[in-house]
């Protein structure tokens, strides 16, 4: 079963090419090739997952593969399973799966739908491929693969020029993280001479990597496992969207809404914890690693940050981005406090709900979008005429949506509730760990500790999250339909439902694989047990946490507060009317419609430094130093090569010509003499004798 490991990543991979080579003209086929590979993907990955999970004692299984060499060593480009590769078996391929179902409905008359198809395949092939190295070489191919096929499908509609302009941003922005942990990668290669998990995750390596300093001049001496570490965390402080390089993924929402599925649930910014995740016995090399408190401090404030904002958004889609930001920094601050298994289990359920969030906003979208064109219709209009005007996207132009799409609003509600962590749902589950996890450590450490920073962002950040889900609930299904548009709205055809209710299901349950053991009835602690000895062989273990009443029962009211509040001040906001918390917030409310203004500094700092200094390039390149060089160099070329033009026609060739000229006329004298006939030759040789003698005689 193990030696199919390789079909996993490969099958989507060869579906892309598939598409792209042979099938591209057919748009059903093209959709088809594509589903039955990840389809036939997520049956080996269960059928693997169900080998680790019903085998006592699992070991990792390792299947290298020698690809190139680098000096006297040898690169590989393996595959393994453990347990954690197992969990993220169970969900990327099955999330993928029902993404690339709801696809076939949702991009149905798109110009492009092969084309879509085939990226989101080879979108899909990088995760895994990444999901299932054995190795950091193997694994950030995978990663460049994702970046790549980020660019290509935010932008996928490259006409709008927001989307394309959001396509150059997440590239951009993503590629600083992709540096720091090239970097990261190359310094870990320098200090050990191999970038295999299971070679680096070695006592003895972590043990040189701990104790091995460096001198970083003003910041004093590091641990290189703490540098290591540091610029690991950089790369997926980009690729999961996490401050300062957050700004991306708002952005990029302007791609097909399967897309922000697939980036937000399954595979790009879960990338990012993916790799903190894997690579944490680096983080934990050192006692007190600060590269941890990086993590830990880094992850608190962006969720906390993210959620302030996505109360003031309208976009429905914008608001779901912000709330993924937050919830990667409730996995990263995880992380950042030891939480291994909270973090894993939070990147889990969260890709479920996220999903299913994402493509019931996607179903919402698409009703709308259908409902303004029959408005139009209706009212004896062009469906088109109105169209720069009108934006699907904006909550305003919704209401009461629920009774009529009743599939994708009893959907809606259920990832609505996973994601503020009400009881039971699996969200409450993973988040309450989180949280527990930090408390615990904040009432051994006490206040001026990380763990009670994390305890409270992440406390105040489920408030929030709770909040703008009450309002989006409110804005978007309850009261009456505020637009035509709103009013013509239908439910979405089951191509899209479907996937739908069985995202649905697997959040109503997914929270029960890991209830704690001290829980009453159902306690169990079966993803503790199943993944909390993945680094055993690192000497890194983790205890499980129990579950703390008075944690979850302030947070479970805290939540129901909040959507309570959020519910019954939006669910009958009438049409054109401000924001019911513009005039109470004030400047406050401006700060966090405009994100903190992050987009803007960015802009006059960043940007234009950018752009300053490349005008100052030019200048020094065009007007000041290399071109006046290059046009002077010129110059004094065309001059000197006018000079030897002149010395060479009038003083070479002049010499030349004169010998030839000379040599030509003195011929033309002496061939007079050259008569071929014998007489006059002996007749001058006398004379030239009788001369001679004569001469001779003289003296």
């Amino acid at each position: 079963m193990f030696q199919l490991l390789w079909l996993i990543p490969a099958l989507p991979l060869l579906s892309f090419f598939a598409i792209v080579l042979f099938a591209n003209p057919n748009k059903r086929l093209s959709s088809n090739i594509a589903i039955g590979a990840i389809g036939l993907s997520w049956l080996i990955s269960w059928a693997v997952v169900f080998r680790v999970v019903t085998t006592p004692h699992f070991e990792l299984v390792d299947l290298p593969l020698a690809w190139m060499p680098a000096g006297d060593k040898i690169l590989h480009l393996g595959v393994m399973v453990d347990p954690f590769t197992a969990i993220m078996l169970f969900m990327v391929p099955f999330v993928c799966t029902m993404i690339f179902v709801y696809s076939q409905g949702y991009m149905q008359g798109d110009p492009r739908y092969s084309r879509f198809f085939a990226y989101v395949s080879l979108f899909t092939a990088g995760m895994l491929g990444l999901v299932v190295a054995d190795n950091l070489l193997l694994a950030f191919i995978s990663w460049e693969v994702m970046g790549l096929c980020s660019y290509l499908l935010i932008g996928f509609w490259f006409e709008k020029p927001s989307a394309m302009n959001a396509a150059k941003k997440a590239f951009m922005t993503t590629r600083i993280g992709d540096v720091l942990l090239f970097l990261g990668m190359a310094y870990l290669y320098g200090q050990t001479g191999t970038l295999t998990f299971k070679d680096i995750f070695r006592p003895e390596v972590m043990e040189k990597l701990a104790q091995t300093t460096v001198s970083l001049g003003p910041l004093g001496t590091q641990p290189v496992a703490v540098i290591i570490a540091l610029l690991i965390f950089g790369g997926a402080v980009g690729k999961s969207a996490q401050f300062p390089l957050h700004v991306w993924l708002p952005d990029a929402m302007e791609g097909p809404t399967p897309v922000s599925a697939l980036i937000h649930a399954a595979t790009m910014v879960a990338a990012g914890v993916y790799v903190v995740a894997r690579t944490l016995p680096i983080f934990a090399a050192v006692e007190g690693s600060s590269a941890l408190v990086a993590v830990g401090f880094i992850g608190a404030f962006t969720a906390f940050a993210a959620a302030t904002i996505a109360i003031a958004q309208d976009d429905i889609k914008r608001v779901l981005a912000y709330s993924t930001i937050s919830q990667l920094g409730y996995m990263m601050m995880a992380l950042g406090i030891g939480g291994f298994v909270a973090g894993v289990f939070h990147l889990i359920t969260h890709a479920f709900f996220k999903a299913l969030l994402f493509l019931g906003s996607g179903s919402v979208i698409h009703s709308v979008e259908h409902g303004h064109h029959a408005a139009a219709e209706a009212n004896g209009e062009h469906p088109g005429e109105h169209e720069e005007h009108f934006d699907a996207n904006d909550m305003m132009n919704m209401g009461g949506l629920r009774t009529k799409m009743p599939a994708t609003f009893w959907t809606y509600i259920i990832g609505t509730l996973a994601l503020a962590g009400v009881a039971p749902l699996s969200g409450f589950w993973s988040k309450d760990e989180i949280l527990a996890e930090a408390f615990g450590q904040f009432m051994h450490k006490g206040v001026a500790s990380l763990p009670f920073f994390v305890w409270l962002m992440g406390t105040l950040g489920a408030v929030l999250t709770a909040f703008y889900m009450g309002r989006q609930i409110g804005l978007v299904f309850w009261g009456k339909p505020r637009t035509a548009a709103a009013e013509h709205t239908h439910e979405s055809p089951a191509s899209m439902t479907a996937p739908l209710i069985a995202l649905a299901a697997f959040t109503l349950v997914l929270g029960f694989m890991n209830v704690p053991e001290n829980f009453p009835l159902i306690g169990n602690g079966w993803l503790h047990h199943f993944i909390g000895e993945v680094f055993a062989a690192a000497h890194l273990e983790f205890e499980a946490v129990p579950f703390n009443f008075l944690v979850g029962g302030l947070s479970t009211l805290l939540a129901l507060l909040g959507l309570g509040a959020g519910w019954a001040l939006y669910k009958d906001h009438p049409a054109g009317a401000p924001d019911p918390l513009a005039r109470p917030l004030g400047p406050i409310w401006r700060v966090l419609r405009n994100k903190y203004y992050v987009d803007e500094f960015y802009s006059a700092t960043v940007v234009r430094g950018t752009i300053a200094f490349a005008s100052l390039c030019y200048k020094f390149d065009d007007s000041w130093v290399i071109d006046p060089i290059v046009d002077w160099a010129g110059k004094g070329t065309a001059i000197f090569a006018t000079a030897n033009r002149l010395f060479d026609t009038h003083v070479i060739d002049g010499t030349v010509n004169f010998i030839g000229i000379f040599t030509h006329r003195w011929g033309d004298i002496t061939r007079r003499i050259q008569t071929g006939r014998v007489q006059n030759y002996l007749v001058v040789a006398m004379a030239s004798a009788l001369a001679l003698f004569g001469v001779f005689l003289m003296r």
